[in-house]
């Protein structure tokens, strides 16, 4: 495929490192959305690369990760009733939620199937009429099209027995949740480019503004996080606070116009909890009024779900950018990808997956005894 080899240059990888080098004079703290950028960065030791003065800090850019516990239980609840087809993409298989996971439904004999695509799930519906199929539909903005497609799809071809268990979330409402914590040392963000593919750049000018805080789309090879990593340096330095597109190869300023005209159609905008974070405001999407036949939660009728997370877990951190993985006592000890405490663990842009796959033995993590997990 083309650009591949052109953004892992190691020869251009070296000049922008050196620019950064050359432009940096104080510290600064930056946070990439996206997971995918996060494990660029931890496979590739972009981190270890830069200047002292420049942290990355991981953001809550997985949308496994960040997927509430309360949802992964109704989830298991629907996979594991009589009749029931629960559709998902593998990586959230293992996702634990209180006391096991969709692997462990599927072990005890529940029709759980991992496929491709949100339209393969509901071919299965119309290969199954007598059976009700579910497709477990998470993510930010980029999955969320495909998702109101599908919805679109069944309600124009009758397709009955499909339903949609939603958990879609929007990147805007938690940019602005992290810059109003208390706790929040970010002063920049490398925003994710294939959200703003969709969804183009508008929401994020007030946001920089607000916030006096620079916000530069990035792709997710080594040079495009290079590239973000030193315009967004570069504004630091020089006391701006600016949108920039450094991925114009693939994001317009008005994003994707069939795309957004779906989501607009199929979904509206919803307060939405995320997992280790708690509920944000306006950050997530819900089916609308005309599609809510297709709504799981409100086909099964799915109530009295009591959830709990491990003690030991500290994801919500991690996720909120407080905490490095390598630094939660359970890291690869009692948590590693077979015996997980959290989806960030597992996932496959989960930060803590990135640090146990690329930097487990380059870290020093305190050991924590094992106990039974919950």
């Amino acid at each position: 495929m083309k650009y591949i080899d052109e953004f892992q240059d190691p020869e251009l990888a070296r000049r922008l490192l050196d620019s950064i080098h050359a432009a940096v004079t104080r510290p600064w703290a930056l946070m990439e959305v996206c997971g995918g950028q996060t494990h660029t960065i931890i496979r590739h030791g972009i981190d270890q690369l830069l200047p002292d003065e420049v942290e990355l800090i991981h953001g809550p850019g997985c949308p496994v990760c960040v997927t509430p516990l309360e949802v992964i239980d109704k989830a298991l609840e629907i996979a594991s009733r009589p009749g029931v087809i629960f559709c998902s993409f593998g990586d959230m298989l293992r996702v634990p939620g209180t006391g096991r996971d969709l692997f462990g439904v599927r072990s005890e004999g529940g029709d759980v199937r991992v496929v491709y695509s949100p339209l393969d799930a509901l071919r299965i519906a119309r290969q199954n009429p007598d059976r009700q199929v579910v497709f477990f539909g998470i993510g930010f903005e980029t999955t969320a099209p495909p998702n109101a497609m599908t919805v679109y799809q069944a309600r124009r071809l009758g397709i009955r027995n499909f339903s949609l268990l939603v958990s879609h979330v929007r990147v805007p409402p938690a940019i602005e949740a992290i810059m109003r914590s208390p706790a929040c040392r970010v002063q920049a963000f490398l925003a994710a480019g294939h959200v703003c593919s969709v969804m183009g750049t508008g929401e994020y000018p007030a946001l920089a503004e607000r916030y006096r805080v620079p916000i530069v789309v990035t792709g997710f090879e080594p040079l495009d996080i290079l590239e973000g990593v030193r315009r967004t340096v570069l504004q630091l330095e020089r006391g701006e606070h600016a949108v920039e597109n450094a991925y114009r190869r693939a994001v317009l300023d008005e994003g994707n116009p069939a795309a957004r005209a779906m989501l607009d159609d199929v979904f509206e905008v919803t307060d939405r909890a995320w997992r280790g974070i708690g509920v944000i405001p306006d950050s997530g999407w819900r089916l609308s009024a005309r599609y809510r036949d297709f709504d799981a939660e409100h086909r099964f009728s799915v109530s009295g779900i009591t959830t709990l997370e491990p003690a030991a877990c500290r994801a919500g951190e991690v996720l909120q950018g407080l905490l490095k993985p390598h630094e939660c006592e359970a890291f690869g000890s009692v948590c590693t990808p077979r015996t997980p405490l959290g989806a960030t663990m597992v996932s496959s842009e989960g930060a803590c997956a990135a640090y146990y796959l690329y930097r487990r033995l380059d870290v020093a993590s305190p050991r924590l005894e094992a106990s039974p997990v919950v």
